[in-house]
């Protein structure tokens, strides 16, 4: 997306799931303007707004918009599908028609765990990758062939349309539209009030492929390598001098972390200076050469490819899109 959020449309109908709803409405339904967040509308758009949506647990959704004004007198900049309850259920007619005029409006749209299944009706996933929950994750790449789906993604973009994977991970699709729109320190404080991380690095498979033993999970060793590494993002770090501060050899060290991360080291390494070079770009005026030291990128060509490969922009071309953001510039707290 190129342009800033602003309008997000929840569409509501009988099936969504209760927790996807109330993500949504935590990450753009709630003020904080106070803390430096933009002001945020959302629609709750349904086939009638006069009858309340039945969710899961006794609860109900009120609607405000219908849905057949999204595109015309209230228009949208994001659709949301949340995630249903059953894949199998019927989905009404108004709401497919819905995400088939947004998507031909060039509204981007996107859905949350088996949400995805609704975009498969819509014919949305033609041609697309995709991701659901890792559990319907066959079933939906049985159900339209013409769709890649991918089983350990988080999330995916593909030409407008977004997915996620289940629960935990429409929450870092949310917090990615917002980052995407707004800048990293937006998302940042927006995670922050839902005491949740940023970003997570890894795929579904640290969940379905490789579950870590009780004992590490409960320690988990390496909490210290990664909060030493994180203090010390410009410290040339390899996985031989990360292994050697947790005690372990490389290979063990390597091993055991793809297991609780879901990543390797180097690219768990990466994601981290990316985001931290993306603070520096939003709070300071450091020349790019020393946003490019500070995160521990050592140049800025070496920053400039990582962030041509994980953000599809430049350095340069991020800050001049969020640097109006970040308020007066001066030191980051992540510099040293």
């Amino acid at each position: 997306m190129t342009e800033a959020v602003q309008r997000i449309a929840l569409l509501a109908f009988p099936g969504i799931r209760a927790f996807d709803v109330s993500v949504v409405t935590e990450v753009w339904g709630t003020d904080r303007r106070d803390r430096g967040v933009p002001p945020f509308t959302l629609l709750r758009a349904a086939a009638d707004p006069a009858v309340p949506v039945p969710l899961r647990g006794g609860l109900s959704l009120t609607p405000d918009t219908p849905l057949d004004r999204l595109d015309a007198l209230t228009p949208a900049d994001l659709v949301l599908v949340p995630g249903i309850e059953d894949p199998d259920a019927d989905v009404p007619a108004p709401v497919l028609d819905a995400l088939r005029r947004a998507h031909t409006a060039g509204i981007p749209v996107a859905s949350l765990c088996a949400g995805a299944f609704v975009l498969g009706r819509a014919g949305l996933l033609d041609g697309r990758r995709a991701v659901t929950h890792w559990r319907h994750a066959r079933t939906l790449a049985d159900r339209h062939p013409r769709a890649t789906v991918e089983p350990e993604a988080l999330f995916i973009e593909d030409t407008g349309i977004w997915t996620s994977a289940g629960t935990a991970a429409g929450i870092d699709l949310c917090l990615h539209l917002v980052r995407t729109a707004h800048g990293a320190e937006v998302a940042a404080t927006i995670a922050r009030s839902m005491v949740t991380a940023p970003f997570r690095t890894g795929t579904q498979a640290q969940f379905i492929e490789h579950p870590t033993p009780r004992a590490d999970r409960d320690a988990d060793a390496l909490a210290a390598v990664r909060a030493h590494a994180l203090a010390h993002l410009d410290a040339p770090h390899t996985v031989a001098t990360l292994a050697a501060r947790a005690g372990m050899s490389a290979r063990s060290f390597a091993r055991h972390f793809q297991a609780t991360t879901g990543t390797t080291p180097a690219r768990w390494l990466i994601a981290q200076r990316v985001a931290a070079a993306q603070k520096l770009l939003e709070r300071t005026d450091h020349p790019l050469p020393e946003v490019a030291r500070r995160a521990g990128f050592g140049s800025e060509v070496t920053m400039r490819q990582h962030f041509a490969s994980h953000l599809a922009t430049s350095p340069r071309d991020y800050r001049a899109a969020f640097r109006h953001t970040a308020g007066s510039a001066g030191s980051s707290p992540i510099a040293r």
